[in-house]
């Protein structure tokens, strides 16, 4: 296994390595000497994870042994010299390493990446109970009713225990090797299924010993589950893999939406508790079922119901919305403050558990509990039991269309939303803790100085990586006409008219004709998508055949569906279509920031081209959108254009809303040339991308190659070209491996390889 010397740092690599991979980690191994952040970017097939995963264990392991039971052997017989590694920590404590992704099926890859390094640092995986959990019963719910009843079963004190969980203990103290070798969720599991132990509460005593843990992002950006990981935060090592929608996150989390039907089943809910505890009273000496607790608790959410329906809108659209602190006012009505809502949400905890306790003992449907949300909203409301953090929020109650039940009851259904719109609030409690370096990377992280901007931390380290592929590999090229002349251009004032929607169409048709195997075409939104395929359908060529159907002559079509539930069908679809010798491929029609553009993996046959057809703008109109921008043309105003407590200078609304459209294209872009054999084409047919302020904004592994071609007859000469000059000869196996859409449970995704 060849060795490289990087910043004095020994690094073990499986392979011969790129220079990209050598400048990749250098880079990483600098963070971490520093104690600064970075962002890198590095294009899907530069073998990014693996060389973060050996950058980062190589400079681990030269400040001491990892804390396996070899290293712990080998110490013992080599004393001296660990005392010597140890002390280059500056401190008795080594720093933990903490490795997130978005989903698990991301970090069983990564996991996978790490058995072929010559690494085996002492690890654990984090899962929740949904992933983890092996009782007969409790396996089956989903959610807080499944944390409930875990809890329930594990108290001491019930009739019923579970076993799995007393089980814990004795094979964890009879089996210290367990995380010296790479594990995933898969094989705790089994581990479970086999000898006893619950795999969830094996992974929270495995934690307290390990050299890095991996888990989801929200197991560090939410407060509750960071607070819960009992991690030593100083000097720590936190690592975000696919970044690129770590801003959305941050802000979601620290957000809610309250909408009238969630705040009806919370009110019938606290109504369901009263009646409970009131037939419990005699049997249990427990004070926390005080019926009164959720007489009053029903009686703050009625009113908090009547206040959200006299709020004044004035305008469907516009919606209500005030600053961020009237969340404070609106509660202090009900005689929700500061020293209140801790009361509160002690009394909603103990509605959740006593709903969940009453559903396991009378068996009855264990459903999830919805008055827990009121417990969550509270908990965002008054984190750190204070308000600074809600000026960087904005109220917002809109009106929707009411449903039946609404309607007879002469109900408006409305939904009251605090978000957040300044996602550093997450990351800023890391400089806090004074962790010692974060590094957020992926394979799309361009345009990158909205990362900084909007999560509030200075990366003084930034890579934005080539690709390992040759000049050869790729077509780029920008098509701002169609065959016919006319202008691309899928602009709110364009992309309506039968002439543009006609010239799309037969654009696509001579693509699909000249790209083998697999394309895949990007909209904007579903809206434009549907509008274009049903003209396509109905615009008739010569009068003899439609658009839609020269385009199925090449190539069989697939669309995206809305429906998370039907996507994995949409995928099976496509490769069966993509099999299916009778025309040259199949053809994918989807969405940016859909599920097509966000995890799946096309390489080789399955993704031989893609096309952007518009630049993937967010609805103006949207009041999310809307406030988000007239939130950060207010920041950059009052603050003088700069943050003082990074000296980064502020985003603009126009700049956030331009960089968030450049970064949908680039991770659309990003589904094909997956690897350093691979081959294809990227084709953006909006003349927008010809300018210099849209062409800089696209991942600059795919800059150089970029050309933009003012006759499509060039189109379709130099790609005919390329494509006859690269073809490989011969057919390539195509597979499909299952892997999550999720981590609810809601379904499975697919991902191509070869």
């Amino acid at each position: 296994m060849p060795t490289y010397k990087i910043r004095g740092i020994d690094v073990e690599f499986p392979f011969e390595a790129y220079d990209c991979q050598l400048v990749y980690m250098e880079k990483v191994i600098q963070s971490l000497q520093n104690k600064c952040n970075a962002l890198l970017e590095s294009p899907t097939g530069t073998g990014k994870t693996l060389c973060l995963l050996c950058a980062t264990l190589a400079w681990r392991k030269s400040l001491g042994s990892f804390s396996t039971l070899g290293s712990q052997v080998n110490n013992q017989i080599s004393g001296s010299q660990s005392s010597v590694n140890s002390s280059q920590s500056g401190d008795s404590k080594l720093p933990t390493i903490l490795y997130t992704s978005r989903t698990h099926s991301q970090l069983r890859q990564v996991i996978q990446e790490l058995k072929t390094s010559n690494y085996r640092p002492k690890m654990v995986i984090l899962g929740s109970r949904e992933q983890l959990c092996i009782h007969r019963e409790v396996s089956l719910l989903r959610g807080s009713a499944q944390n409930n009843a875990c809890r329930f079963l594990c108290k001491k004190g019930t009739n019923r225990r579970c076993n799995h969980h007393s089980r814990v203990a004795d094979y964890m103290k009879n089996n210290p090797h367990l995380g010296d070798e790479p594990i995933d969720i898969e094989d705790l599991v089994n581990i479970g299924r086999t000898f006893g132990p619950c795999p969830y509460f094996m992974t929270r005593e495995l934690q307290k010993t390990v050299d890095i843990v991996f888990a989801p992002y929200n197991y560090l950006i939410d407060p509750w589950f960071r607070k819960g990981l009992g991690v030593e935060w100083k000097n720590s090592i936190l690592i975000f893999d696919e970044a690129h929608n770590l801003e959305g996150i941050c802000a979601d989390a620290a957000s809610f939406d309250l909408s009238s039907g969630l705040l009806t089943a919370c009110i019938s809910e606290a109504k369901n508790c009263i009646d409970i505890s009131s037939t419990r009273r005699g049997q249990s000496s427990d004070e926390t079922l005080n019926p009164d607790n959720f007489a009053i608790l029903r009686a703050l959410l009625l009113k908090l119901e009547k206040r959200i329906a006299e709020v004044p809108i004035n305008s469907k659209e516009l919606g209500f919305t005030k600053p961020g602190p009237y969340i404070y006012e609106l509660l202090a009505d009900l005689n929700i403050t500061q020293e209140t809502a801790y009361k509160l949400i002690d009394i909603v905890e103990v509605a959740a558990e006593l709903l969940q306790e009453d559903k396991l003992q009378n068996k009855k449907s264990t459903t999830a509990c919805r008055i827990e949300s009121i417990s969550n909203i509270l908990k965002i409301i008054f984190r750190d039991k204070g308000t600074a953090h809600s000026a960087y929020y904005r109220v917002h109650v809109r009106e929707a269309d009411a449903n039946a039940a609404d309607v007879l009851k002469g109900k408006a259904s409305r939904t009251l939303s605090w978000w957040c719109f300044n996602p550093g609030i997450a990351m800023q409690e890391f400089s806090r803790l004074e962790v010692g370096s974060i590094i957020l990377t992926s394979g799309t992280l361009s345009p990158m100085d909205s990362f900084a901007q909007e999560l509030k931390l200075n990366f003084p380290l930034r890579v934005e990586n080539p690709h390992v592929i040759t000049s050869k590999q790729i077509w780029a090229g920008i098509v701002p006409v169609g065959p016919s002349g006319y202008l691309l251009n899928s602009s709110y004032r364009n992309r309506d008219s039968i002439e543009y929607k006609q010239e799309l169409g037969n654009t696509i048709v001579n693509i699909a004709r000249i790209v083998p195997d697999g394309l895949l075409i990007f909209f904007p939104s579903y809206y434009l998508m549907d509008q274009c395929i049903a003209c396509w359908k109905n615009t008739s060529h010569g009068n003899l055949t439609t658009i839609w159907e020269r385009i199925c002559k090449h190539k069989k079509p697939v669309v995206e569906p809305r429906q998370s539930s039907l996507f994995p069908l949409a995928i099976e679809d496509y490769m069966a279509k993509l099999k299916d010798t009778s025309t040259s491929g199949a053809v994918f029609f989807a969405v940016c920031r859909g599920k097509v553009s966000e995890g799946l993996d096309f390489a080789d046959h399955a993704g031989r081209a893609v096309v952007i057809t518009g630049m993937p703008f967010a609805t103006m109109t949207d009041p999310k959108v809307r406030l988000k921008r007239e939130y950060l043309d207010l920041q950059a105003q009052s603050q003088g254009g700069e943050y003082k407590e990074t000296k980064l200078s502020f985003l603009s609304g126009e700049d956030w809303y331009n960089q968030q459209a450049s970064r949908a294209v680039n991770q659309a872009v990003g589904r094909v040339i997956r690897h350093r054999h691979d081959y294809g084409a990227i084709i953006f047919c909006d003349e927008r991308f010809a300018h210099p302020s849209r062409k800089s904004q696209i991942s600059l592994w795919i800059q150089p190659h970029i050309q933009c071609y003012s006759k499509f007859g060039d189109v379709v000469y130099t790609l005919t070209r390329f494509f006859r000059e690269e073809r490989i000869c011969g057919s390539t196996n195509l597979k499909l491996i299952k892997t999550e859409v999720s981590d609810s449970g809601s379904g499975s995704s697919l991902l191509f390889s070869t």
